[in-house]
């Protein structure tokens, strides 16, 4: 980050310390004052560090400051050992020694190396130089499925496919009724589909023809039904 901005904001520190300094609490301004200009300057690195703030706990921003100087001196301490130089990653042993030097928990630790090692990504990337839509999280990240329109169009899609249809057919004879469910709401042991209009001729002893005007007029029946019920 610019030199300068960090010096700007140590002195908005100094001119809190002395907007809040007590003289009568026996503390030199100059120590009360650093704590504030150290503040503020610590506050803006996290917020100007990446376009989403890394550390917002106690536990997150003690590792924020000291996670890669610690990884530094351990990899110098013990170059030999089992940080991954590759990859630059921590070993058991070494994410133990941190959390127990910081009191963080190691969950902490391997959690905010993560999040350093890690860089921002756009969540709707601009389309390449040739033109083509660039892949970006936007594309993954939209869960459709609990959009509140999406929901209610689920459920009523859910009550007209049980409440509705059995109450539609139960408008129907039983001879329309049977050729419904036959053709349309039973799936054979092969999956291959319901009954055909043959199979159903030779059932209730007509043609084929007449099974299939029964079953027009039984679907414009429940359609109908089906409105009313929607």
């Amino acid at each position: 980050l610019p030199h300068g901005d960090l010096i700007q904001e140590g002195n908005v520190g100094l001119m809190k310390a002395v907007k809040r300094f007590d003289p009568d609490q026996g503390v030199r301004l100059v120590s009360y004052a650093l704590h504030w200009i150290k503040a503020e300057i610590h506050e803006y690195i996290l917020k100007n560090w990446r376009m989403v703030k890394v550390a917002t706990t106690k536990a997150q921003r003690k590792l924020f400051f000291n996670l890669r100087s610690m990884k530094q001196r351990y990899q110098s301490d013990d170059a030999a050992a089992d940080l991954d130089t590759h990859r630059n990653t921590l070993n058991e042993s070494q994410i133990d020694a941190m959390a127990a030097e910081l009191h963080v928990k190691r969950e902490e630790v391997i959690e905010m190396e993560a999040r350093l090692a890690g860089g921002d990504v756009l969540l709707d990337p601009s389309p390449s130089d040739d033109g083509e839509d660039a892949f970006g999280p936007i594309a993954y990240l939209t869960d459709a499925a609990h959009e509140p329109t999406a929901m209610l169009e689920a459920q009523h899609r859910d009550l007209l496919a049980s409440d509705g249809i059995a109450l539609a057919l139960d408008t129907l004879d039983e001879r329309s009724r049977h050729i419904v469910e036959e053709r349309w709401l039973k799936v054979n042991d092969d999956s291959s589909g319901g009954m055909t209009l043959h199979d159903l001729a030779a059932v209730h002893g007509v043609s084929a023809e007449r099974i299939r005007q029964i079953e027009v007029a039984a679907m414009k029946k429940m359609k109908k039904v089906l409105v009313e019920f929607a």
